[in-house]
């Protein structure tokens, strides 16, 4: 079908409840035009996942919606989904509910895509496509101390910057790192998730900290400023240091540079004497400059 569908102008596709278990997808034979594909209520397994990163991680991927609803997909399957989906700017809306197999570490996998905090290289980096994604029950009870639905939120949070970024990575990217990395309680709790025990104020050149802590109170109020501060005052404090020393070092060379300056101003006035006076040869004897001295008595 794939095959088929390679150069058909067809965009919409849907296979629903059609006991699909797999799915190959070469990379010669992918459809230029597809953008929605609908697997809801099928058999989609790992071998399955893998077929449909073909179609997400080429570089024509076309592909805006995908719809995965109630299919066999565990954590494996959406590994590779992640993977395919890392440098993927073309799919918006996948949905993975009703996979009962996907446990919470896949669903961190999923948060970890659209909101990487191991740095802040990762974090910009992060997918700023998906403006959905949908995983775990279709139907439940909100519980706001269930693990599940936390990480659900932080995805959700994720997913809404890149949905309100206008497809401007570089918007989402700069709001994530505002409301997530520079928000303490935020940082915590996505820390917790993805297993991450450094500072982000340690990645930080110390001259971006007055800028980035201008950030913090002007986005999270006084109580986030004062943790900043408190997080990053090693860093606050090797500034002040380091001004310090910058300014001794620069009164020092101006004195250098204002004393040779006085002895060249010294040299050129002595200069235009002798050339006032019509010297010759003979009145350079009688200067007291020691490196002519020296070259006289070198010279003998």
């Amino acid at each position: 079908m794939f095959r088929a569908l390679r150069n058909r102008p067809i965009k919409i596709l849907s296979c629903r409840r059609c006991g699909i278990e797999t799915i190959e997808i070469d990379s010669d034979h992918i459809p230029k035009y597809l953008t929605s594909l609908d697997l809801k209520d099928n058999n989609i397994n790992v071998d399955g996942c893998r077929g449909l990163a073909n179609a997400l991680h080429q570089g024509g991927a076309t592909l805006s919606t995908l719809w995965l609803q109630n299919n066999r997909i565990d954590d494996e399957g959406v590994e590779i989904l992640v993977d395919a989906l890392q440098n993927n700017t073309s799919l918006v809306n996948l949905d993975l509910r009703e996979n009962n197999d996907i446990s919470n570490q896949g669903k961190i996998s999923l948060l970890k895509l659209v909101n990487d905090i191991s740095s802040i290289t990762a974090t910009l980096q992060s997918n700023h496509t998906l403006a959905y994604i949908a995983v775990g029950k279709e139907f439940y009870v909100y519980d706001p101390n269930d693990v599940k639905e936390q990480i659900r939120q932080h995805i959700g949070m994720a997913t809404h910057i890149n949905n309100l970024s206008g497809n401007n990575p570089e918007t989402a990217g700069r709001d994530k790192m505002i409301h997530t990395q520079l928000n303490s309680t935020q940082r915590a709790e996505l820390a917790g998730f993805q297993g991450v025990n450094r500072s982000l104020y340690s990645e930080i050149n110390p001259l971006h900290l007055p800028k980035v802590l201008s950030l913090v109170g002007q986005h999270h109020g006084q109580g986030e400023l004062y943790v900043a501060l408190r997080s990053s005052i090693a860093g606050v404090i090797s500034i002040v240091i380091r001004k310090q020393c910058l300014h001794q070092q620069r009164a020092y060379h101006r004195a250098m540079i204002a004393e040779h300056r006085a002895k060249a101003e010294a040299v050129e006035a002595e200069i235009a004497a002798i050339e006032a006076a019509g010297g010759h040869v003979d009145d350079i004897g009688s200067t007291t400059c020691p490196t002519c001295s020296y070259k006289r008595r070198r010279a003998s």
